[in-house]
């Protein structure tokens, strides 16, 4: 628990403050906390049995990655609902079935960001409304190859491994 901090900066999406902490063993510690609102990811799965994996251009990495439809939570919004508004967005999809997957913190090291994911079946499929500032594609895998990519690598987002194990886990 902080005990004093100090805002260095204020984002439109991160806020990042130093926190003057004192830790469970009794030490005291200047931490940096990057914080962000959470998101959602989706699992989107089609009567084929492929999933939505988006192939989008990150410039933090300077590389395309493979990655489950997701985003940020708006203020005051349900996970649920972030995770709905962003698979129509970026994928064109609704679902009428959702099953969570559970939650996961992204860099819990530095980020205060938790993401919620989410199983989506019974598609059914219309335009995308994508952002001006995502780049990205959209693909339909076998989640038997995208499992595979998860082991060897081609999937380095850790929200897309985490989301393609917990559907693994939920037995599909």
């Amino acid at each position: 628990m902080a005990d004093d901090w100090n805002r260095r900066y204020r984002g439109r999406i991160v806020d990042v403050d130093v926190e003057r902490v004192t830790l469970p063993n009794g030490e005291s510690a200047d931490l940096e906390v990057v914080r962000h609102p959470g998101g959602a990811a989706v699992v989107a799965l089609d009567d084929a049995d492929r999933v939505c994996l988006l192939r989008q251009y990150r410039h933090a990495v300077g590389d395309w990655l493979w990655e489950l439809p997701a985003g940020k939570l708006e203020p005051n919004e349900p996970p649920m609902a972030t995770a709905r508004r962003e698979l129509q967005e970026e994928a064109g999809v609704t679902a009428a079935t959702w099953t969570p997957l559970g939650e996961v913190v992204s860099s819990p090291g530095v980020f205060t960001e938790v993401i919620h994911l989410f199983a989506a079946r019974g598609l059914s499929f219309g335009a995308a409304d994508t952002e001006a500032h995502e780049v990205l594609e959209v693909h339909w895998v076998p989640v038997a190859e995208a499992l595979e990519w998860a082991r060897d690598g081609t999937i380095r987002d850790a929200k897309t491994l985490a989301g393609l194990c917990r559907l693994e886990s939920h037995g599909r």
